[in-house]
């Protein structure tokens, strides 16, 4: 069985004796653009040999200075599908799959709607929990301001998506923020957010591809996405950063596969032994029996991650237990 093979069967519905793999992380600077981020890319995959090759999307959407008040978002920008950013990220998942491993099964990082408000604000402004909280007071401010940024913003995303599948992805891993439970209220939420994300993956669904819903960040309140299930087949959030446990998570989404099981940032994957990796993942898998599941982690590795860990990880969802 192929690495796609084993992809297609979990989403399926055939639940094997091993399970699949997916992990990724974010490039230091010098390699997150161009032929060194194609490198390293190849590098990283070849390493660790996962069975999903995750291709990152460091082409941001474009910046817009000085937002000082909500109106100011009238100068956020459209593009069209040639802008360089959409351009730079369709080359670059050409490249790699170009070289990468034929029989693996590949997605591409897109930006959801909210990421992507975000980026908008950088540089100008750099905590994340900076941006958030202008985010809400524009909204309150003029929120019609943010709405019509926001759907310029995700018809542009909708592009995006539409050139790397045509570049040759299986699918994309759909980066979903703002599920804040402290920040919009759940009715807020299905106004400012929720119908732009749905948007946007439905251009992947209506194709007959994989979307992978990625729900990142702390303060996470699952529930408020799980009116998305129709437009993914498989979900990740951190199971570690809030305490959402994976079973927890099957009961917002019960028909979906689930991906996860260890930490990104702490935990084994950092200061834990190849046979610690191995006794957890083995562990995961055994409370996983008889469900859809990919292994994984809550979100991308640090930059400094050491591979052989990963690779451990890999290797132990393999094994015959």
């Amino acid at each position: 069985m192929t690495k796609r093979e084993l992809v297609l069967n979990t989403l399926k519905g055939e639940v094997a004796d091993i399970v699949p793999t997916s992990f990724s992380l974010h490039f230091p600077p010098e390699k997150k653009y161009g032929q060194a981020s194609v490198e390293a890319h190849l590098d990283f995959f070849k390493k660790t040999d996962t069975d999903i090759i995750k291709i990152m999307n460091e082409n941001l959407y474009p910046s817009c200075p000085s937002l000082f008040c909500a109106s100011d978002l009238s100068r956020v920008k459209a593009f069209g599908r040639d802008a360089g950013f959409i351009q730079a990220e369709t080359d670059l998942v050409k490249a790699v799959l170009d070289k990468a491993d034929p029989s693996a099964f590949s997605v591409c990082t897109i930006q959801g709607a909210c990421a992507s408000f975000v980026h908008i604000f950088r540089p100008q402004y750099q905590a994340l929990s900076d941006i958030r909280a202008l985010h809400k007071k524009f909204y309150k401010e003029n929120k019609n301001a943010v709405l019509d940024a926001i759907k310029r913003i995700s018809e542009t995303q909708c592009l995006m998506v539409e050139s790397v599948l045509d570049a040759g992805c299986d699918g994309i891993y759909y980066a979903a923020l703002g599920g804040e439970a402290s920040l919009f209220s759940r009715e807020e939420f299905e106004e400012v957010q929720a119908p732009f994300d749905k948007q946007i993956m439905e251009i992947a669904k209506k194709r007959g591809k994989t979307v992978i819903l990625h729900m990142c960040k702390s303060d996470l309140d699952i529930g408020r996405f799980s009116s998305y299930a129709p437009y993914c087949d498989v979900v990740n959030w951190g199971v570690y950063e809030n305490s959402i446990s994976l079973d927890e998570g099957a009961q917002v989404f019960p028909d979906k596969v689930l991906m996860g099981g260890l930490a990104n940032r702490t935990g084994l994957l950092v200061d834990g032994s190849a046979e610690d990796i191995r006794r957890q993942v083995h562990s995961i898998r055994r409370n996983m029996a008889g469900k859809r599941f990919i292994l994984g982690a809550d979100c991308t590795l640090a930059t400094n991650q050491d591979i052989s860990k990963v690779k451990a990880a890999v290797d132990a969802a393999r094994d015959k237990i």
